[in-house]
C-alpha cells in the first residue's frame, strides 16, 4: 500500500492528545505526536514532538474552550510543516448497545454515540463533538470511531448481563468494559505467543483489570461506565448501592431538582471519590507516595485500599480463568510505580505469583517475576494509538 498518514486522536476533558503515524506496506511509523492540555483553565499549552522527541511546536495559548482548543491543532496540521493526514481514528469510549464495531464515522453515528452520553459522561461529550468538528474541518477525509468497548464484545453474557430487570436492560444497561484499546495493545505486543491465560491490570488515573483467555476477553471490572470496578484516582469503583441511595437521600435534601442532584452524586463517585475522596489529599499516586513518606496516615490508607481491591480481583480472575500463566501491569501507574506492583504482588504467592525485589525495581517495559515463578510478570507499555492506527488501516482496506 502507499504511504497512508493516519492522525490518532484521544480527547479528554481537559486536553486533546494526538498522534500522527505513517503507515505502509504493513510497517507503522511515529512521525509526530503532540497535546493541547488545560483547556478551560488558564494554564493552557499546546505542543508537539517528532519521533525523536523534539519539540517542534511549544505554546501556552489561552484555551477558553475545546472549540480553540481543537482548532489549534487543526491549523497546524493545516499548515503545512506537519503531514496532512489521510486518515483520522478517534478513541471512542463507549458507543453503547447500538454501536459496537469499530466503523467509519458519518453524522447519523455521531448522532447515535451521544444518544449513550451518560454511559461514558466524562469522556462522550468530548469525543462527540470533536468528531463533528473533525468531519467540518478535514473535508474529505474519512473518520473512523474505535472503540474502548470493542475487545471486550466477546464476554459471554453471564459478565455481561447486570442483575437487573429487562426493562432497563432493554436501554443497555449491561456490563461494557473499558480501556480496550490497551488491553488490545497488550495481546498484540505479545503475539504470536499470546499465553492461554492471562491477566491485565491497566492502572493509572482510571484503573481496570481484564481477564483473558487465548487472546480474548473473558472478564473486565469495569461496568456500565468506567466508574465501575476497582477504586482508580477519582472513581469508587464499585460499591454498595445502597452506599448511592444514602448519598442521593442526602443531597436530595438541599437539591429539589432531580438532574441536579444526580448530577452532584455523580461528582460524588466520579470525580471526588477514589485515591482523592479517601487520602483527602491527591488523586495522584506520587503525590500519595510522597505523604506516605511523611507519615500520613489517609495516604496510606488509600494506597492500601487501591492495592488490596487490585490483589483481590486478580485473585478472582485467576479462579475464573482456571489458573494462570501471566499477569501484566500496565497504565502510568503500572509501568511506573514499583511500590504498587510489589505490594499487590506480596500476598498473591499461593497462586503462583512471585516477584523478584530486584527486577521490580524498574520503570518500563521488564519482566520481575522471581526465577522459578509459575506465572510470568511482566510490565508492557500499552501501544493505544498504534492499535487505532491498524484498526483504520484495516478498515480503509
Amino acid at each position: 500500500m502507499p504511504s497512508l498518514p493516519v492522525l490518532v486522536l484521544n480527547s479528554g476533558s481537559s486536553s486533546i492528545k494526538f498522534s500522527v503515524y505513517e503507515a505502509e506496506n504493513g510497517e507503522r511509523r511515529k512521525l509526530h505526536e503532540g497535546a493541547v492540555d488545560g483547556i478551560g483553565t488558564d494554564q493552557g499549552s499546546f505542543w508537539i514532538k517528532d519521533a525523536d522527541g523534539n519539540k517542534l511546536v511549544d505554546q501556552t495559548p489561552a484555551l477558553p474552550n475545546r472549540s480553540v482548543a481543537f482548532r489549534l491543532v487543526a491549523d497546524a496540521l493545516h499548515s503545512g510543516d506537519f503531514p496532512a493526514p489521510a486518515a483520522i481514528g478517534h478513541r471512542v469510549v463507549c458507543g453503547g448497545p447500538t454501536v459496537q464495531e469499530n466503523q467509519i464515522i458519518t453524522p447519523a453515528l455521531i448522532d447515535e454515540i451521544e444518544r449513550y452520553t451518560d454511559f461514558a459522561p466524562l469522556h462522550t461529550p468530548i469525543a462527540v463533538y470533536i468528531m463533528r468538528e473533525a468531519l467540518r474541518l478535514f473535508p474529505g477525509i474519512p473518520n473512523f470511531a474505535i472503540l474502548d468497548t470493542y475487545f471486550h464484545r466477546t464476554m459471554p453474557e453471564v459478565v455481561t448481563h447486570m442483575p437487573i430487570r429487562e426493562e432497563y436492560s432493554a436501554m443497555g444497561v449491561r456490563r461494557y468494559g473499558y480501556h480496550g484499546i490497551s488491553y488490545e495493545s497488550i495481546v498484540y505486543q505479545l503475539e504470536p505467543n499470546v499465553p492461554e491465560k492471562l491477566i491485565v491490570a491497566h492502572l493509572g488515573n482510571g484503573a481496570s483489570i481484564s481477564a483473558i483467555r487465548n487472546g480474548k476477553c473473558l472478564d473486565t471490572s469495569m461496568g456500565l461506565t468506567p466508574t465501575g470496578g476497582i477504586i482508580s484516582g477519582t472513581r469508587t469503583g464499585d460499591i454498595d448501592p445502597g452506599v448511592l441511595l444514602f448519598i442521593l437521600r442526602k443531597i436530595a435534601e438541599t437539591e429539589p431538582s432531580a438532574t441536579a442532584a444526580a448530577d452532584k452524586l455523580e461528582t460524588a463517585v466520579s470525580k471526588k471519590a477514589g485515591l482523592l475522596g479517601v487520602s483527602g489529599l491527591s488523586n495522584d499516586m506520587r503525590d500519595l507516595r510522597e505523604a506516605i513518606k511523611g507519615g500520613n496516615a489517609k495516604a496510606r490508607l488509600a494506597v492500601d485500599k487501591f492495592t488490596w481491591t487490585i490483589a483481590k480481583w486478580i485473585g478472582s480472575y485467576v479462579a475464573e480463568l482456571g489458573g494462570l500463566d501471566m499477569l501484566v501491569f500496565t497504565g502510568g501507574i503500572g509501568e511506573n510505580d514499583i511500590a504498587s506492583r510489589a505490594e499487590i504482588c506480596a500476598g498473591l504467592g499461593t497462586l503462583g505469583i512471585l516477584v523478584d525485589a530486584a527486577r521490580n525495581n524498574v520503570r518500563g517495559e521488564a519482566t520481575i517475576s522471581a526465577a522459578g515463578s509459575p506465572v510470568t510478570v511482566r510490565v508492557i507499555p500499552p501501544a493505544e494509538d498504534l492499535m487505532i492506527v491498524n484498526h483504520v488501516v484495516r478498515l480503509l482496506g
